[in-house]
């Protein structure tokens, strides 16, 4: 059975960091990814990683950085700079697929999400 565990989450003020985590199991997924969602709006996209390439959304580039670890089949997310319009549940996601990036629907597995909030 997949399953995906967040853990890194936190509160902090602005411009600090924070590292979010997410372990999978079962075999390696081909792209992995980080969403959020902030309270009253929309699951929006973060991250996205396959076995050599990155994307992000334009509000979070140059500030975080996903990266993973096939051989503990791990998923990261670096936050820097982080400011209160960050607070969110962030969601790790993943696919087996081979679409690049992925598109939201694409993302089979999911995992129960991580609170971050950044007080200003």
């Amino acid at each position: 059975q997949v399953q995906l565990v967040e853990s890194g989450g936190g509160l902090v003020q602005a411009g600090g960091s924070l590292r979010l985590s997410c372990a999978a199991s079962g075999r390696t997924f081909s792209s992995m990814g980080w969403f959020r969602q902030a309270p009253g709006k929309e699951r929006e996209f973060v991250a996205a990683i396959n076995w050599g390439d990155t994307y992000y959304a334009d509000s979070v580039m140059g500030r975080f950085t996903i990266s993973r670890d096939n051989a503990k089949n791990m998923v990261y997310l670096q936050m820097n700079s982080l400011k209160p319009e960050d607070t969110a549940v962030y969601y790790c996601a993943a696919t087996y697929g081979s679409r690049w990036p992925p598109r939201r629907y694409e993302y089979d597995y999911w995992g129960q999400g991580t609170q971050v909030t950044v007080s200003s």
